[in-house]
This record gives C-alpha cells, structure tokens and sequence, in this order.
C-alpha cells in the first residue's frame, strides 16, 4: 500500500511539471504561448513582414558603431545597454510591431525579453544581421546619397560617393569586441578567406601568462618568423591554433592581425576568465 501511494504522489507531480512545460512555451504558428514573452522569427519571416504597411519598426539593439558599419534599411538602433527599465523614446507604442536584431543574435534576445518584462506586446527576434541575406546600408551611404541629390554636377558626386573600405577581423567576447586589421600575407589572406563563409566560434585558454590561445577549426598556411609579440597581436601558431597575446613571448609565429592600441589590460578584460568563448568575422569599415 505504501508503495502504490508514492507511485500516485510521483505521477501527479511529473504531470503537473509537463502542464507547467507546456504553459511556459511558444506556439509552433508563432503566437506567443505566454504573456511577457517575445516571438522568435527567422530571417524570411521577418523579410516579409518588412514588406507589409502595418506600421512596424525594425530595431537594432547593436551600438552605434556597429549600426553605422552596416545595418538594415530603415532600422533604428537603440543599443541592448541603453534599454533598462524605462521605455525607449523611440518606441512610445507598447502595441506597435517590434522587429528586434543584433549581430548574432544574443543581444536581440536579452533586449526583446526587456521589452516585453516593460509591457510591450508584439515583439519579434530575428537573430543577426551576420545572417541577414538583404540589402545592408551605411550611414556613411546615405550621408552620400544625400550628397548627390544636392550636387549638380554628376561626375564630381561619382568622384565623391566613392569610398576606399578596409576588411577588419573582428574578435566578439560577448563581455567586448575588438577589432584588428590584417596583416598583408598568405595567412591571413587565408583566414579572411575562411571568414566570408561565415562567422567562428571558438575556445580560448589562458596560456603561460601571456596569451590566450584556442584550436581553428581549420589549418592555415604559415609564414613562421622569429618575433617578439606585443599586447593585441593575433598569432597563428603550428597552422591551426589561434593565440590573442597581452603580454611578451618570442618565438616562431604568423602574425595573422593586430589590434592596435590595445594594452594588456584591455585583452585581459575582453578575455576575462580562464577559459572564454569567442566569435570570430569579418566587417568592413571606411578607410
């Protein structure tokens, strides 16, 4: 008898965890399955709701310097950091229609989550514009297109639309992003190369004191010199092993890129920790 009891006792509590479960999740149709809650999207979806004329807004919850580098026609930025616990200016409807996308797709997240905890109703998360398959424009791009509608003479408004643009990598923390350029050889060609098919992640280590090193998921071709390495270099060490140095090592590297003006403090702090988990892409900017 006494073990027919717990059996009923232990059926009703895993039942009532499934109903809670359950309550807690989002329709498959894309209706929100509980109040206070955002609905994720993917990239086509939110590529036709652009299209329809039912007053929504696209936001871009990445900083200014990223929005400004390339962001979605017609989106607003409004930086995850600023959104705390009182509503943006630039979204005053609660029932408005809140298109939400960062750079990969964390940010967009924890910022749709805050606006719904605020009261807002109808927001939407599409992910990254790393993913994001249309038309992307710059803020430098429209300040031209500006430009020409003012300037009669065409051909000096060609000459002046024309902007030389730089590839960086970028190295994504999630704690902070830091951005080097490349070095000019066979490497980190290679690298840049294995990046425009799409952002990396990788694991870092702290190594010896004066590096954080993780595996690529690829091998490189080497160009191996005997340096001395400084705070923000990005080495490519025996083909396949990334290392962002803080502090002096000397040895036979590849410089793949440097950060400049980083110190050790400042890589220390973008790769606090142990261990940390980085993404690693490419982004073009204005020479």
């Amino acid at each position: 008898m006494k073990y027919y009891v717990i059996a009923l006792f232990l059926t009703a509590v895993i039942a009532a965890s499934v109903l809670v479960l359950v309550g807690c999740s989002k329709s498959a149709d894309g209706d929100n399955g509980a109040s206070g809650s955002y609905t994720q999207i993917s990239m086509q979806d939110a590529m036709e709701m652009m299209e329809r004329d039912d007053g929504h807004i696209v936001v871009d919850v990445r900083r200014h310097d990223e929005f400004d580098a390339g962001h979605i026609p017609g989106a607003v930025c409004i930086p995850n950091e600023t959104i705390t616990e009182e509503a943006p200016e630039a979204l005053p409807d609660k029932d408005q229609i809140i298109l939400i996308y960062c750079r990969s797709g964390r940010r967009s997240k924890e910022a749709s989550q805050k606006l719904c905890d605020m009261g807002y109703t109808n927001v939407y998360e599409f992910g990254g514009i790393i993913d994001w398959t249309g038309d992307v424009v710059t803020e430098d791009a429209a300040e031209n297109v500006a430009d020409t509608e003012d300037t009669a003479d065409t051909e000096d408004t060609a000459d002046t639309a024309k902007t030389e643009r730089e590839t960086l990598l970028v190295i994504d923390s999630g704690n902070a992003v830091m951005r080097a350029r490349f070095e000019d050889n066979a490497s980190a060609d290679a690298l840049a190369e294995k990046l425009k098919d799409g952002a990396v992640t990788l694991e870092l280590r702290d190594y010896g004191g004066f590096e954080k090193v993780g595996p690529l998921p690829f091998e490189l071709p080497t160009s191996d010199e005997r340096i001395t390495t400084e705070p923000g270099d990005v080495i490519l060490y025996q083909g396949n092993q990334l290392t962002v140095y803080y502090a002096e090592n000397t040895w036979s590297f590849t410089r793949l890129a440097k950060i400049e003006g980083a110190t050790a403090e400042d890589i220390l702090h973008a790769l606090s920790g142990e261990s940390v988990t980085v993404t690693l892409y490419l982004e073009e900017v204005n020479k």
